[in-house]
């Protein structure tokens, strides 16, 4: 604020300088040209009616103004310079100076002295310089030829105009604190068009004079006439102006970021009012922001001070139907100020727009504060603040793709010893502060590019990044197991926890997920050596070989139908009716037996497969849902889709092709898409899923909540249905940060109008919290496990309670009256565990 004192007092003083070397100039000029051009003594001198009416004309020409105001200061248009041309062509130069000085002193005297300064020192070098300029070029008066009469009028009036505009416009720039440039360019074309006018007004005059005086007559209305249009076009053109200012600064204002919108708002006003200070108080949070349009001078509490003193315009911040008040917007103008009735609808229609735009800024920070705590929540555990298992697999799979320039990168996996001993003899609580200072023990020793993550229980993990070589990551684990053997703290008792740990370098294919079931082999192989840290083998990793095995014998299973689907309902939580049903894959090996997808997934994905094997368990999906329709009941079917379908263009149109080949709307399958970076960066992801909504099949975003980029797919993924992921479920028992995760999911889908379903619902306790919660659908094992379509169809013929449809009891009796703890919706369906992904 002192800076923008220190600014408004230099343009004073510089205003005041050029304003005194401007009249010292006039004078000077005045003298040189009463010097140079008085008339010898035996000269003819005006008569006093003649000399009266030079001085009225003068004084009339600048008292008929058109007003502009710039800031609080006003500026005025005149024909002064047209008055002054006609007296320099009439009489000789020294008495057109004293005419002049005395006819702007008349016309100015109410003016503050330095602009009455300002007026006269003008004035007087125009007329001095039209003056000389008559007689330079010969001028003579009245006996001139009338070609003669306009060539030599036209070069004084141009020099009296030059002159006009080069002493006017620089003060009027530094008294406005507008660049010198941007002042001469304002109005240009009307400025011109203003002398032209002024000048044929004055050609039209001396003409008719030494034709005939009466004459004169005519000039009086045909100047009110021409002053009054010119008036107009000022008018129409300032009016154009501020509404085409007013449009861009309303566009301006649609932003997402409240001090983006509050800069904005201050420069634009200033600019479109043509303030000194533009102030806005908001009442959210006391803050005041102040500036020009220059930008932001201040920004902090309200009830601080500004130097500003003069007029203020206060507007309040309100809609239009002034119902929401956010704050106030306060004008400020250093000297007497009133605004125009159109200046006043202006600021009102700006205050209403800025409005808006503060409150969709505030209500974007609060969403953005509820999707950091969200992501927070969904990427780290409750307990101990580390990172999850979620967060580590999506850190990991970011590093291995990276993995070429940045060295080697490995896992280490620390499982305590007989932790299950330390719950059952001193309690659950007694455990958790022996979880937490684990982590505090593997945070401390970890470097600071390692994460330390605590995948559940009593298991921790850490992701060594940038490793020079493979054996530094022996040495390291070492180091961080070593921290744990120390005994630990606990209630003024000494507890000694061993932890065994697994190594495993990153796989040449694999990806996260097989590093960690390497890391974990090594760890067991550990426990079963009895050591206290293993490195992965491959030679001793059955699992591998097995899974090996499995891949060779895909392209058969394919072919022979070994993959079959099984069924797990969804329901209605309140009535326990099924509302839907996801699909779920399983493999029937001939000598394996029944093989879970996670054993085969990652195969098939890889092995070319894809689009037999997704086609083979989508139409077994759509063949039991005709089924289920044909028996009476409706309900849509849901598969899992694999992301590496959504890179094929073609996905969209062998899902529909199976629709109509079974003869299902496709409003009755819903496909589930898994959070991945992959959903979010590609293009031809979003086609896919457009098409795929435009064509009416229902789409829904899997475990929402695990993911960091769980908010930024909602922007960009056009599903219709949120599936709270079962971990959140599982602990919102003991969790308040699950319990918040639930709610704030629940929330976003009731804002956004989406669908929510709950997975892996286990217990009666659980679904009343969540159909309390406002969450209608669930899933879980407590209404039923995974189940052949024939079997789904004959539980819900069967029902429950004697209810054809129903699974489970209702929550309360028909026609209950029952009290809610806040307002409910239908929010989706829901699963609880993975899905076979159906590729393209």
């Amino acid at each position: 604020m002192a800076s923008s004192q220190r600014r408004d007092d230099g343009t004073d003083r510089r205003l005041r300088l050029i304003v005194g070397l401007l009249v010292v100039a006039a004078t000077i000029v005045a003298l040189a040209s009463l010097r140079l051009t008085f008339p010898a003594a035996d000269a003819p001198t005006p008569d006093g009616a003649t000399l009266v009416t030079l001085t009225a004309m003068i004084a009339l020409g600048a008292f008929v103004k058109t007003r502009v105001r710039v800031r609080s200061t006003v500026h005025l248009i005149s024909w002064s310079e047209a008055a002054i041309v006609i007296a320099a062509a009439i009489a000789p130069i020294p008495w057109v100076v004293l005419c002049t000085c005395i006819g702007i002193t008349i016309a100015s005297a109410r003016l503050p002295p330095i602009k009455l300064a300002f007026g006269v020192g003008k004035n007087i070098l125009v007329a001095a310089g039209a003056g000389i300029a008559f007689a330079l070029l010969g001028w003579t008066w009245p006996a001139m030829q009338a070609p003669q009469l306009v060539g030599i009028l036209s070069v004084g009036y141009l020099l009296a105009a030059f002159l006009d505009e080069v002493l006017a416009i620089p003060v009027i720039a530094l008294a406005s604190g507008t660049k010198i440039s941007t002042q001469f360019r304002s109005n240009l074309d009307l400025r011109l068009a203003g002398y032209a006018v002024r000048f044929v007004v004055a050609a039209l005059t001396l003409l008719t004079l030494q034709m005939d005086p009466r004459l004169l007559l005519a000039v009086p209305p045909l100047v009110l006439s021409l002053h009054l249009a010119y008036s107009a076009r000022i008018r129409g053109r300032t009016e154009q102006q501020a509404w085409q200012r007013l449009a861009r600064t309303t566009d301006a204002l649609n932003v997402v970021d409240l001090d983006n919108v509050l800069t904005t708002a201050v420069t634009q006003a200033a600019e479109l009012f043509s303030a000194d200070e533009v102030e806005i108080e908001l009442r959210d949070g006391g803050r005041t922001v102040r500036g020009g349009t220059g930008g932001i001078t201040f920004d902090g509490p309200t009830g601080t001070p500004t130097d500003v003193d003069g007029t203020i315009v206060p507007a309040p911040l309100e809609g239009h139907d002034r119902t929401v008040d956010v704050g106030m917007l306060r004008l400020r103008f250093r000297g007497p100020v009133q605004l125009s009735e159109r200046e006043q609808y202006t600021l009102r229609t700006f205050a209403s727009a800025l409005c808006t735009a503060v409150r969709n800024a505030q209500a974007y920070a609060e969403l953005a504060r509820v999707a950091d705590e969200h992501a927070y929540a969904a990427s780290h555990d409750a307990l101990t603040g580390l990172a999850n298992r979620r967060h580590l697999l999506d850190e990991g799979t970011e590093q291995l793709s990276t993995r070429h320039a940045d060295g080697v990168t490995a896992l280490v996996l620390i499982d305590l010893n007989h932790f299950k001993e330390v719950n059952d003899t001193l309690g659950h609580a007694a455990g958790d502060q022996v979880l937490v200072q684990v982590a505090d023990r593997l945070r401390g020793a970890a470097q600071p590019s390692d994460l330390v993550a605590r995948l559940g229980g009593d298991e921790f993990a850490v992701l060594m990044r940038g490793l020079p070589a493979p054996a530094v990551a022996a040495h390291r684990a070492e180091t961080l197991l070593a921290t744990l053997h120390e005994p630990f703290e606990l209630d003024g008792m000494r507890i000694s926890v061993e932890a065994s740990g697994g190594i495993s370098g990153a796989p040449s294919n694999g990806g996260m997920a097989e590093l960690l079931r390497r890391a974990d082999v090594a760890m067991y192989q550990a426990k079963r050596a009895g050591q206290r840290i293993a490195t992965y083998a491959p030679t001793r990793d059955t699992a591998d070989l097995g899974r090996l095995t499995l891949g060779g014998d895909l392209p058969r299973a394919v072919a022979d139908h070994e993959f079959v689907v099984n069924f797990q309902p969804i329901v209605d939580l309140g009535t326990g009716e099924v509302t839907s049903a996801e699909a779920l894959a399983r493999w029937h090996h001939p000598t394996h037996g029944l093989i879970d997808p996670l054993r085969f997934l990652e195969a098939v994905e890889r092995s070319g497969l894809l689009p037999a094997f997704a086609e083979a368990i989508l139409d077994q999906a759509l063949i039991a849902a005709v089924s289920w329709r044909d028996a009476g009941f409706d309900v849509p079917v849901a598969v899992n889709v694999s992301p590496r379908s959504l890179l094929d263009a073609r996905f969209p149109g062998s899902v529909l092709a199976r629709l109509r080949a079974h003869d299902l709307p496709p409003d009755r399958l819903v496909l589930e898409l898994t959070e991945t970076l992959t959903l979010s960066q590609l293009d031809v992801v979003d086609r896919v899923l457009s098409r795929l909504r435009d064509e009416g099949v229902r789409l829904a975003l899997d475990d929402f909540g695990t993911g960091y980029s769980s908010l930024s797919l909602l922007s960009r993924i056009p599903v219709h249905e949120l599936k709270i992921d079962r971990s959140f479920v599982t602990t919102m028992e003991s969790s308040a940060e699950a319990a918040a995760v639930i709610r704030s999911t629940l929330d976003l889908g009731r804002s956004l109008d989406l669908d929510v379903v709950a997975e892996g619902v286990e217990s009666e306790p659980q679904r009343r919290a969540l159909w309390e919660l406002g969450c209608v659908a669930g899933q879980g094992h407590l209404f039923a496990r995974p189940m052949p379509s024939g079997t789904l169809l004959a539980a819900m013929q069967r029902g429950s309670g004697g209810r054809p449809g129903a699974l489970a009891a209702p929550l309360h009796d028909t026609g209950a009256v029952i009290r809610l703890s806040q307002n409910r919706r239908q929010a989706g369906r829901s699963r609880p565990d993975r899905l076979p992904h159906l590729p393209a």
